[in-house]
């Protein structure tokens, strides 16, 4: 499979999608659009693990952030279709419901949460750009207000006439995320978001961690095929991708190159960031 370039990589990249909203302002202008309204500043994580206990299976958010009113918001890019996305979304809401109370707080101290998965298909082939789930009751039509909010995001949306113009062209950037395209929409939002997407394009750091990060999913990936091993692929890939993600959030880019000679090293790393 030929890989893009480094500077071809659109948002719906997972690479370029952390890297992007890794910085606290591009994370509260993407969640802004996506709400549709002011959020105030950010706190964020990126490669974010959540293990409530070691038999358990543990939760990896994309994008893990919180506002100044301790609202937290969990951001996913989706390429492939799954058809246990609703349920996966279940999960990570159990996950960070776990985490926040401590023993002995109350049940109220539950901060307000949404969980977003940008989807670049139609995960519930209504043609609608934004599917929002909250708990209702059946009988009334009432919500339950337990704060908890599922968004699901569809690039390939066509009610233009039920959704903000933003959101839009925000979707539309995801796939695109070009400066002809940003100035193609005459969206100043967009193209401030472009703005910061252009300068870690021309990120040399940045660049050499993909090209590195490549490299190694490309070996892997050569391996697991000359064994037939397409799930060991698959997931395989996906770790470390999680693992060359976590290390340049860490600070450790000059470490990158050392995974893929250094079994013992790999190895180590996997079990630091709790992927193996």
């Amino acid at each position: 499979m030929v890989q893009k370039k480094f500077q071809e990589l659109d948002l719906t990249d997972a690479f370029l999608f952390a890297a992007a909203l890794e910085d606290a302002e591009t994370c509260q202008l993407v969640v802004e659009l996506i709400l549709g309204r002011p959020v105030g500043p950010v706190m964020v994580q990126v490669e974010r693990s959540m293990l409530y206990a070691k038999d358990f299976r543990y939760v990896r958010f994309d994008v893990f952030a919180s506002d100044e009113m301790k609202v937290s918001y969990d951001l996913e890019m989706q390429n492939g279709h799954r058809a246990e996305l609703p349920k996966r979304a279940r999960f990570h809401q159990a996950e960070m419901d776990a985490t926040f109370l401590k023993p002995g707080a109350k049940f109220q101290d539950l901060p307000e949460s949404f969980i977003v998965f940008m989807c670049t298909f139609d995960p519930f082939h209504a043609k609608k750009y934004r599917y929002t789930y909250r708990e209702v009751c059946e009988e009334t039509g009432e919500e339950l207000g337990d704060g908890s909010c599922k968004i699901f995001l569809n690039t390939k949306g066509t009610n233009k006439q039920e959704v903000p113009q933003e959101l839009i062209h925000f979707l539309k950037y995801i796939e695109n995320s070009t400066e002809a395209c940003a100035e193609e929409m005459q969206d100043d939002r967009i193209r401030k978001l472009n703005q910061k997407v252009a300068a870690l394009k021309k990120s040399r750091r940045l660049e050499e961690s993909y090209m590195t990060m490549q490299e190694m999913l490309d070996d892997r990936a050569a391996e697991a095929l000359a064994e037939g091993e397409v799930k060991g692929r698959a997931e395989g890939s996906a770790r470390m991708l999680a693992l060359v993600n976590a290390m340049i959030k860490d600070g450790f880019t000059a470490d990158i190159a050392r995974l893929n000679d250094d079994v013992e090293f790999c190895a180590q790393m996997l079990e630091k960031y709790h992927l193996n």
